[in-house]
């Protein structure tokens, strides 16, 4: 599935902007067909947005279960004859979809994009009816998990991740139209070998019969630098000018189904960035040089708009990147927007793309989340079900984000139970599933602190090691000098592993304008010691392949005796305000003082 674009042979139309929205929190919509007409009792929504803190409305912030949204929209009166598809990119955290009265696509996931094809319900130049029933509720066979349990003041939705469950429509929503015969996917894959450049292609193609395939790959000026035909094959680029951290340059391939008399029946673009990625014992290679990650984990979270895609605060986070001297980030804990790896693409930024596997682990609940009592894995909990769920979740990432060359590690969990056999047993297929999907990126899963060196049983499928470690916070709390002396000596057995470590997480909670003389925990004094500590620790192991600080900007959580309005590990705050620390990564990151 080729995300909606404008060429020469296709035209997509945007649906963003107001629509009707109404919760229905006893799934009542459904059997009294709500999508048969108007929207009943609707009021207004923004798309894209979370609902949670649009509205001044409790019962929106926490809303369990069916959320509904509806527009009209024309059929442009140009698209006769083509194939026309509705594509949403994203759909928190499961939706189903009615054209007029014709249910035409279910998707389980909230974070991948999924489309119909809806060319036999439209009519071009005449209206129609787009409903949506969104649903936000989680289970132990949805990823991220959750459970729905009943108190005495009624259903309450618990959760193991640490960020607010904002719900809705949280990225575009599209109409588009492509010819009948057309390019369904393309796979590209990059190498080079001095100054020349190998750019390998697949392309899928659908009602293509008797029409060849030819691509033609350009450079940033524009300028044709290699042609090619055939569903396979390759082109050798002389001169290559590679896709580096902090150089995001990109060819254009573009993809073409053409007839006997040179007629294009369809056209599409693919931005290709040529570069190599690899682990070689210790090191993580970009372009076949040692490559140290500096960055973040970040969130997609403002105040307001929740997890809604903005462009304005996409273009700021990458400028406070920028500013602190930051190389990288992780995609924590979901895949995010693909504007924003679009993003990273043509700036040179290194992205770990991780799935919304995140609170596959009962035994944070007793700490962050009060105690609850679950088992992780067995029949009635994250079973073989949740399993199959996390697999598909994994290929739609794959297949989303194969051809992004900022994309070069995947992460197929955060922070899950890793120190048992029922997690080993669960994880192994997982690890297969995401290698088949793409053979050429390494693959890892995060590992938390409650499986340490020596515990963990799922850390032997992983390329990479990615250590979320918080000595000097949740432990050794305010005895930095313990801390280090502990840090160093478990950061010591994992190096022991021979593969490439990067510390994915390490943090504290900070109040900005929080002072002190001496470091107090949650001070911002305590946050620059607490980095400075860890950076010792690091810089002492050469295992250690990156450092990615949690958090980039204070975000939203549920609420609870250990957060107050939200986590506050933020080196910014949650409006991007620098704190101490920002000032203090920047001098390390950027060398400068």
């Amino acid at each position: 599935m080729l995300r909606p674009q404008d060429t020469a042979t296709r035209e997509r139309k945007n649906l963003d902007g107001i629509w009707s929205f109404r919760l229905d929190s006893d799934s009542a919509g459904r059997s009294a067909r709500w999508h048969d007409g108007p929207l009943p009792g609707a009021r207004d929504m923004a798309v894209p947005a979370s609902i949670n803190d649009v509205l001044a409305d409790a019962a929106a912030r926490d809303h369990i279960g069916d959320i509904w949204y509806q527009r009209t929209v024309r059929i442009p009166r140009g698209w006769t004859g083509q194939r026309v598809a509705l594509h949403f990119e994203s759909a928190t955290h499961r939706a189903t979809v009615w054209v007029d009265d014709h249910e035409v696509v279910s998707h389980e996931g909230g974070y991948t994009p999924f489309e119909a094809d809806i060319t036999e319900h439209v009519t071009a130049g005449e209206e129609i009816r787009v409903t949506a029933l969104v649903n936000n509720t989680l289970s132990f066979q949805s990823i991220p998990p959750g459970v729905i349990e009943q108190t005495p003041g009624g259903p309450v939705q618990r959760y193991w991740h640490d960020f607010f469950n904002y719900a809705g429509l949280h990225r575009s929503v599209w109409l588009s139209a492509t010819p009948q015969a057309r390019i369904e996917d393309i796979t590209v894959v990059t190498d080079f070998s001095g100054t020349t450049g190998s750019v390998f292609w697949t392309v899928e193609a659908a009602g293509g019969d008797g029409l060849d395939v030819q691509v033609v790959l350009r450079d940033a000026e524009g300028d044709e630098v290699a042609t090619g035909t055939g569903a396979s094959g390759s082109l050798s680029v002389p001169d290559v000018h590679l896709w580096a951290p902090g150089d995001g340059y990109l060819y254009d391939l573009e993809v073409r189904l053409v007839d006997d008399h040179g007629e294009v029946h369809d056209s599409v673009h693919q931005s290709v960035g040529v570069r190599t990625v690899e682990v070689r014992g210790t090191e993580f290679l970009v372009n076949r040089e040692p490559f140290y990650f500096r960055g973040f984990g970040m969130h997609e979270d403002h105040s307001v708009i929740g997890k809604a895609h903005s462009n304005a605060h996409l273009v700021n986070d990458f400028a406070l990147l920028d500013w602190i001297g930051a190389n990288s980030f992780r995609t924590s804990h979901y895949p995010y927007s693909e504007d924003v790896l679009d993003y990273a693409d043509r700036h040179g930024i290194v992205v770990i793309d991780e799935t919304a596997a995140v609170g596959l682990n009962m035994g944070l609940g007793g700490g962050i989340f009060g105690g609850q009592g679950y088992t992780t894995f067995s029949p009635d909990t994250i079973n073989g079900t949740s399993r199959e769920v996390h697999a598909q979740a994994i290929r739609e990432l794959v297949a989303r984000d194969k051809n992004h060359p900022s994309v070069v590690l995947w992460s197929i969990a955060n922070e899950p139970e890793s120190d048992t056999e029922a997690a080993e047993d669960y994880f192994r297929p997982l690890f297969d599933v995401a290698r088949e999907a793409d053979p050429t990126r390494p693959v890892g899963f995060v590992n938390v602190m409650l499986a340490p060196h020596g515990k963990c049983r799922v850390s032997q499928f992983a390329d990479v090691l990615m250590l979320n470690r918080y000595y000097g916070w949740y432990v050794n709390t305010g005895d930095l000098a313990g801390a280090e002396i502990a840090w160093t000596e478990e950061l010591g057995g994992w190096a022991s592993e021979g593969k490439p470590i990067v510390i994915t997480e390490y943090g504290a909670d900070t109040l900005a304008g929080n002072h002190s003389l001496t470091p107090q925990p949650w001070s911002e004094e305590y946050q620059v010691d607490y980095l400075d500590m860890n950076h010792r620790v690091f810089d002492s192991v050469d295992a250690v392949v990156g450092e990615q600080v949690w958090n980039f900007a204070d975000f939203a959580t549920t609420s609870g005796i250990m957060r107050v309005d939200g986590n506050k590990k933020g080196v910014f705050t949650r409006d991007r305000r620098p704190k101490s620390a920002a000032f203090a990564l920047r001098r390390r990151w950027r060398q400068e003082g």
